[in-house]
């Protein structure tokens, strides 16, 4: 799995898929420097007269709802709509939810064009699928990771997706895989961005690779070994988020396979 896992991340580098990001504008910086130290490209469009044009010329898309306006619901729903008339992935990425009921209406609607890949916080999976026990804290989890398996599991059933649970155990599964990361650091939570950033490197990977369980492990187990790397020669959250980007940038085979924490527990 780590030598698959490593040429994956290879091939990222190597094929540099474009990848079109409608992200919440608190994150676009971080976000596109994160693709492109990965390898991948970005690019970030919201006008409703290009979203078809757009997905055309990308290999992936991302729909992030973090900082909601009603324009760019528009965006996200013809880019959605494209995506899927293209057979092209895309990834959703449900910040927040919970926290609104208008937030949770764009997620219904979102949800019914049957997204590629879900990834969010334990919090956001439970909520999407209204296994919500516990409210959203802003855009934080207020939930751990194994306490959103069965949401998870009811969302990769009922719209035939894949699903991460982000946390400090990284869940991913479908509806015959389900796979357990444990790799990164606690201050990786002080960097505003980090899931969104996990949420683009999925997309990236999810446009070269075929099985999409194997895409979201290929970027979360990247980002994951980066953020405990860089850790560890971080004094704080500021020198953390440089220190991920030049780690994602310059990783090396035996740094990742030394690192990684992987554990099948389905598939």
């Amino acid at each position: 799995m780590k030598d698959l896992l490593w040429k994956n991340i290879t091939q990222l580098r190597e094929q540099s898929p474009l990848v079109h990001s409608i992200t919440n504008y608190v994150v676009m910086n971080n976000t596109a420097n994160a693709l492109l130290a990965a390898g991948a490209s970005p690019i970030m469009a919201h006008a409703h007269p290009e979203m078809e044009d757009m997905m055309k010329i990308c290999q992936a898309l991302v729909v992030n709802i973090g900082t909601l306006d009603e324009y760019w619901v528009t965006s996200m729903k013809k880019a959605a709509t494209q995506a899927n008339q293209l057979q092209k992935p895309w990834v959703l990425d449900p910040v927040g939810a919970g926290a609104t009921p208008y937030r949770d209406e764009v997620l219904a609607d979102l949800l019914k064009l049957k997204p590629t890949i879900i990834r969010g916080n334990a919090s956001e999976i439970m909520a999407l699928a209204k296994h919500n026990a516990t409210p959203t804290k802003g855009v934080d989890s207020s939930a751990e990771s194994n306490e959103a398996v069965a949401a998870a599991k009811f969302l990769a059933e009922e719209y035939q997706t894949t699903v991460c649970i982000s946390g400090e155990t990284d869940i991913i599964l479908n509806n015959k895989k389900e796979f357990h990361l444990s790799n990164g650091n606690a201050l990786m939570a002080k960097i505003t961005g980090m899931g969104c950033s996990a949420t683009a490197l999925v997309a990236a990977f999810s446009a070269i690779i075929k099985d999409k369980v194997e895409a979201v492990i290929s970027a979360m187990a990247l980002l994951g070994v980066v953020g405990e790397l860089a850790a560890k020669e971080s004094k704080g959250p500021g020198s953390l988020q440089l220190n991920i980007l030049d780690k994602l940038y310059n990783l090396t085979e035996a740094e990742f396979s030394t690192t990684l924490k992987i554990e099948v527990k389905r598939g």
